[in-house]
């Protein structure tokens, strides 16, 4: 068994998790921004189109946002 490069590998894929995450954390910071503009049906399409997420998840995290803004959890 050749574990230097099992350690490795594994070192990579947490660097890659951790990219993965940080990724989907500035996009949904993004999206949250995009969708605090303008006509918000208009702008929940154009997210969902951009990003590739349901209209329902769009809708989703822009209220989770809202409630946030709020002091509400």
């Amino acid at each position: 068994m050749d574990t230097a490069r099992l350690e490795l590998s594994a070192q990579r894929y947490r660097e890659a998790e951790q990219a993965l995450e940080a990724a989907r954390e500035d996009l949904q910071a993004e999206a949250v921004a995009a969708l605090q503009q303008g006509e918000e049906r208009g702008n929940q399409a154009t997210v969902a189109r951009i990003t590739g997420w349901t209209r329902e998840y769009v809708r989703r995290l822009k209220k989770k946002a809202d409630e946030n803004s709020t002091g509400q959890a």
